[in-house]
């Protein structure tokens, strides 16, 4: 049977990482597995380096089973960056299993049938290839959304001085939402204080639930 890895991925600190493990432990053992190993850690998706993914690929063996929840939980990612991890998998010869890819889930079986193998893996590459690009165009509809929200906050606001600088804006909460602390973000963009307060006051207008 294959050795399973299980990835637990939340995008900041305030996020529950193994809030899907459950539903991972359901999976496996509905087809007699069990998860040999975890790897947890709370990391933007739309980051390549995350230190305990790459510890699973490191710790992989090949035929070993690469399992999350979804393909968003394993990348976010540009096309160049989805690329490079996708060559750091088939490098190690790391099936990957998401709970949201059906056609994946023969790959947590051990198989003896080379040819059918070799022809899921082709389905489920391509297949992983048109969700990690609908996740990325997620992710980056979200970051425009978030801007376009900040800059109506503001102008709410009655903002007289210059423009919000919308880019600045949504490079402020991307590094918020990787779990930066204040203190980070303000060093990195040179943004104040009072700015890095206004983001996080306009996402959370933006996100609060409407009532009536």
């Amino acid at each position: 049977m294959p050795f399973i890895r299980a990835y637990l991925r939340a995008s900041t600190e305030e996020q529950d990482a193994t809030r899907a493990r459950a539903d991972l432990e359901a999976f496996a053992a509905e087809r007699g597995l069990e998860v040999a190993a975890w790897y947890t850690e709370n990391e933007s998706g739309a980051k390549l380096d995350r230190p305990e993914l790459f510890r699973l690929i490191n710790d992989a063996r090949p035929g070993d089973v690469l399992l999350v929840e979804q393909v968003d939980r394993l990348s976010r990612l540009t096309q160049a960056d989805w690329e490079a991890l996708k060559a750091h998998l088939a490098a190690k010869r790391i099936r990957v299993v998401a709970l949201d890819l059906p056609t994946s889930w023969d790959a947590a079986r051990a198989s003896t049938d080379d040819t059918t193998q070799a022809l899921l893996d082709a389905v489920n590459r391509m297949l992983l290839d048109v969700l990690a690009v609908v996740a990325r165009k997620d992710y980056e509809d979200r970051r425009r959304r978030q801007a376009q929200g900040i800059a109506k906050a503001t102008a709410e606001r009655r903002f007289k001085g210059k423009q919000p600088d919308l880019e600045r804006y949504s490079r402020i909460a991307t590094l918020l939402d990787m779990g930066m602390s204040w203190a980070d973000v303000i060093a990195t963009t040179g943004a104040s204080r009072s700015t890095v307060a206004r983001v996080v006051a306009a996402r959370r207008a933006e996100t609060a639930p409407s009532v009536g």
